[in-house]
């Protein structure tokens, strides 16, 4: 475990070295900053019956606000973790230092769990910057905090499926732009395939909608955690972190 944790360290320290971390960081907070205040905005406009709804009405804070948010932050992290994955194996296979990592006494399940932990760690960060607007409500407001913890649950699994995912893509390629844009679309792949199910039989459309990764986010913002929901996105995770461990395998043998 303590080889594990060290490789963690150093794969968090490697994200600050170069820009990635601080571009990631500043972009996320500013985009999750319009959509909060957009929210706020909406949700005042709403309770001031702005939009025919005759009059003053009491708004439920978790069901028009913080529901949509996190559905909102699911849609940015679409977009930015494949730019945190894309250099894991990509950028030590482009300098070389890919051979040292496969010769080093460390397992190659010690090595993909450090990397994962090191880019959840970052992730993990990055959600922590919200925490700041969600105290805001709190303060100002009487948010259910069920939903508001079930949500982040939800975020952190999900943000895990689009790592692991990343990182087996990452560790297929020598290209940065290469792993980011695949993944990307693998991701976007998961993300619309329920759509495909909307012309298809009931029995396909019921396939479709469990094999989409959004599907299952939306009860965790509900403050309902299902296990149906943490199977599918723990099983997730083991698959991306499974296909890393091959494509490592192959390039053992190919190394």
């Amino acid at each position: 475990m303590g080889n594990i944790l060290t490789l963690a360290q150093k794969e968090l320290r490697a994200y600050f070295v170069s820009p990635i971390a601080y571009v990631l960081l500043v972009f996320f907070a500013l985009l999750f900053g319009y959509f909060y205040v957009s929210s706020i905005n909406f949700m005042v406009q709403l309770s001031m019956g702005q939009f025919g709804m005759g009059g003053p009405q009491i708004i439920n804070i978790n069901e028009f606000m913080i529901r949509p948010l996190f559905g909102n932050t699911a849609v940015i992290l679409l977009f930015m973790l494949p730019m945190l994955t894309m250099r894991s194996f990509a950028e030590e296979k482009r300098s070389g230092t890919i051979e040292l990592l496969l010769t080093s006494p460390l397992t190659d399940f010690q090595i993909i769990l450090g990397k994962f932990l090191g880019a959840m760690a970052l992730y993990t960060l990055m959600l922590s910057l919200t925490l700041v607007h969600i105290g805001v409500l709190f303060w100002y407001g009487e948010p259910e905090w069920a939903p508001v913890l079930s949500g982040y649950l939800g975020l952190l699994l999900m943000g895990g499926s689009f790592i692991s995912i990343g990182l087996a893509i990452s560790s297929m390629t020598k290209n940065q732009i290469v792993a980011g844009v695949s993944t990307f679309a693998v991701l976007l792949l998961f993300w619309i395939i329920n759509w495909m199910g909307d012309a298809s039989g009931t029995m396909t459309q019921s396939v479709l909608a469990y094999l989409s990764i959004l599907e299952h986010l939306d009860d965790f913002s509900k403050g309902v955690i299902d296990t149906t929901h943490v199977t599918y996105y723990v099983s997730f995770i083991t698959l991306g972190l499974f296909l890393t461990a091959k494509s490592m395998d192959m390039a053992r043998w190919n190394g």
